[in-house]
């Protein structure tokens, strides 16, 4: 069995990997000053960006939460996937094919890989059900397309297969193909029968459903034949890989016009984003066999960049200010009550939230069908704030004609105004809810909110049902507790500069002056920077950072990142990270130079004013009648020390 990955592939593979790609699968990433990138943190909700990236040195930092480290750290931690896999899965990204040491796996139980070869087996599938499409026997899948207004074309964009009759088309393929029974059950790509295993799916129009890093990790097949009694809709089960709170369909095609437009249009059907993306809004995913939850919701805001939008702040339909999230439901009853389960997660994210209906029923591919692409934008451009549409659907159950209808109405609308979390928005609502139910009286109205606001209300919808721990499923998860030496205040000018000069000196080694190497191990006051300086020595100072970025080519900076992460204690590292990533508030790339120099000689000059101090201290204790050489060295020093500090300010 295969053990530990040689460690010379390990950091082949941080070095061809960029990180900023990486990252940017997850989070939408804007430009945070020279060298320096930042978004929203996908470990930890939050509606100002913290999360920075520095592709130079291969390193990430949020500065909410702590959390930090280089390529491989993101992969294992934002896709729960352990060393040897995240290893494995950056490798095939980049074509390069890992060895493994001789010896047993990393941890017992585990067999390294496995993730990989779970995927090349959803791969094959894939390819698998595509051909499949192509033959005789899939005449039944072809008309089903053609009668929605698929072409050949489509199909093959959205990688739509069909999964054949026969009952080990499927397995004996993968078979072939090298591929254990063992790891075909655990994919979901094959069923277990009391007479052994067999294809999942049977005479089926198949969708594959892929990560936001466009890998297929399950699918979900649509019954066509009569004779087949199984569900309309059958999906892969939860796996390894597949875990249906934490997939959409057609994200990996709409991640980049989501960042670019802000938007992310949810619809509920394979065939729905097929027909939205076709019509011209290619920001449109599905959920899988699930309802829209949080998980979900923090997928899409990571892409959509939400910088602190207040859900439905904006009360007419319009472009967003922070990113729009668009439901569309259908006008009947069904589509409300989706609606009011969307309102239950709606304020797990902050982008504004609206919702698209369609008031004859038909659904995205329908209205396509029958009115054009055109009718399919008209639907997105009406969209309405979510809160207003919830509120309107629960007055609509009531006759607003009568003084009992409209008593009736706002005991039934009141908790729903009070179940918005922006104390700014609520007061609006609260006037908008006086005027639809006609009542001249707000103050009626606001009592009715605040005595329902006292009251416990949860929506329903799977968002606010309890996870096996008790709490809601929308609670973000804790930040996971970083080890790690305290930093110092960062309100001490002294330890500020002493944070800035370990910036630069990690993130520009090249451009730092040689002073910075002649420093002395206590100069740096503050513990836990002293503790990062030392580390730096210990790698070989700044001279050795600046051979190692020249060797690689002059401004990749991750191998003397890494060189002071292997020298550095344990508790020190996230710091390390920390300061390896931190944005400078110089933007400007012509001018980094001079700060950096400016930087670290305002550290000099701080040891040799505090040197000058004690010089100072130690001649008012001295008796120059008692001991005239010890005195006259120690004035000579002091003079000597105040002509290097001149001479500094000269040069500077």
């Amino acid at each position: 069995m295969a053990g530990r990955i040689r460690r010379e592939d390990v950091e082949a593979v941080r070095e061809r990997v960029r990180i900023e790609e990486v990252v940017g699968a997850h989070v939408a990433l804007k430009p945070a000053g020279v060298g320096s990138l930042k978004g929203l943190c996908p470990f930890h909700d939050e509606r100002s960006p913290s999360f920075h990236v520095r592709p130079q040195v291969g390193r990430y930092h949020c500065f909410g939460c702590g959390e930090g480290g280089d390529v491989l750290d993101f992969v294992q931690k934002v896709d729960g996937l352990g060393f040897t896999d995240a290893v494995e899965h950056l490798a095939a990204r980049v074509g390069l094919q890992v060895r493994y040491e001789d010896g047993g796996p990393t941890r017992p139980g585990e067999e390294p890989g496995r993730r990989r070869r779970l995927l090349d087996a959803h791969g094959v599938a894939e390819e698998f059900y595509r051909e499949q499409l192509l033959t005789p026997q899939a005449a039944v899948a072809r008309t089903f397309l053609a009668e929605r207004g698929f072409d050949r074309q489509a199909a093959e964009d959205f990688g739509v297969g069909f999964a054949p009759q026969g009952w080990d088309g499927l397995l004996r393929h993968l078979r072939g193909r090298g591929f254990t029974e063992a790891e075909l059950t655990a994919s979901g790509l094959v069923s277990q029968g009391q007479r052994g295993v067999y294809d999942r799916f049977r005479g089926r129009l198949v969708w594959p459903i892929r990560e936001v890093t466009g890998e297929t990790v399950g699918f979900g097949a649509r019954r066509l034949l009569e004779e087949d009694s199984g569900p309309k809709y059958l999906n892969t089960p939860e796996t390894p890989l597949y875990r249906k709170s934490h997939v959409l369909y057609g994200i990996d095609l709409a991640k980049r016009e989501i960042s670019r437009a802000k938007q992310v249009v949810v619809v509920e059907g394979y065939t729905d984003v097929m027909a939205m993306h076709l019509s011209g809004i290619r920001t449109a995913v599905a959920t899988c066999g699930t309802a829209f939850g949080a998980d979900h919701a923090r997928i899409v805001r990571r892409l959509v960049g939400d910088a602190g939008g207040a859900g439905g702040v904006q009360l007419a339909a319009g472009t967003s200010v922070g990113g729009e999230i668009v439901f569309t439901f259908d006008g009947d009853a069904a589509g409300q009550k989706a609606a009011l389960r969307a309102f239950g997660e709606d304020q797990s994210f902050s982008a504004q939230t609206f919702v698209a209906v369609e008031p004859s029923g038909m659904d995205p591919c329908e209205l396509r069908q029958a009115r054009g692409a055109d009718a399919v934008q008209a639907l997105v451009a009406s969209r309405q704030p979510l809160f207003a549409f919830v509120i309107r659907s629960t007055l609509d159950a009531h006759d607003l004609r009568t003084a009992e209808g409209r008593v009736a109405a706002l005991r039934a609308a009141a908790p729903v105004v009070a179940g918005i979390r922006d104390t700014a928005l609520r007061p609006e609502y609260e006037r908008l809810l006086a005027g639809w139910l006609g009542m001249d009286d707000q103050a009626a109205v606001r009592r009715a909110v605040a005595g329902a606001s006292r009251r416990p209300v949860r929506p329903s919808g799977p968002g606010r049902e309890p996870d096996r721990r008790g709490g809601p499923r929308d609670a973000a998860p804790e930040p996971v507790p970083v080890a790690r030496m305290a930093a110092p205040d960062r309100r001490d000018p002294v330890a500020q500069v002493e944070r800035t000069a370990l910036e630069v000196a990690l993130q520009h080694p090249a451009l730092v002056p040689e002073e910075f190497d002649a420093l002395a191990p206590d100069a740096f006051a503050a513990p836990a920077y002293r503790a990062v300086h030392e580390a730096v020595r210990a790698a070989g100072g700044v001279a050795a950072g600046r051979a190692l970025v020249a060797a690689a080519g002059g401004e990749d900076a991750s191998g003397w990142v890494g060189a002071v992460l292997e020298e550095a204690a344990e508790p020190v590292r996230p710091l390390v990270t920390e300061l390896s990533v931190a944005p400078m508030p110089e933007d400007r790339p012509e001018m980094v130079g001079g700060y950096v120099r400016g930087v670290v000689l305002r550290l000099v000059e701080i040891g040799y004013t505090r040197h000058i101090a004690e010089l100072r201290g130690r001649l008012q204790r001295m008796d120059a009648t008692v001991d005239p050489v010890a005195y006259n060295a120690a004035f000579a020093a002091l003079l000597d020390v105040e002509t290097r500090r001149r001479s500094l300010r000269e040069s500077a």
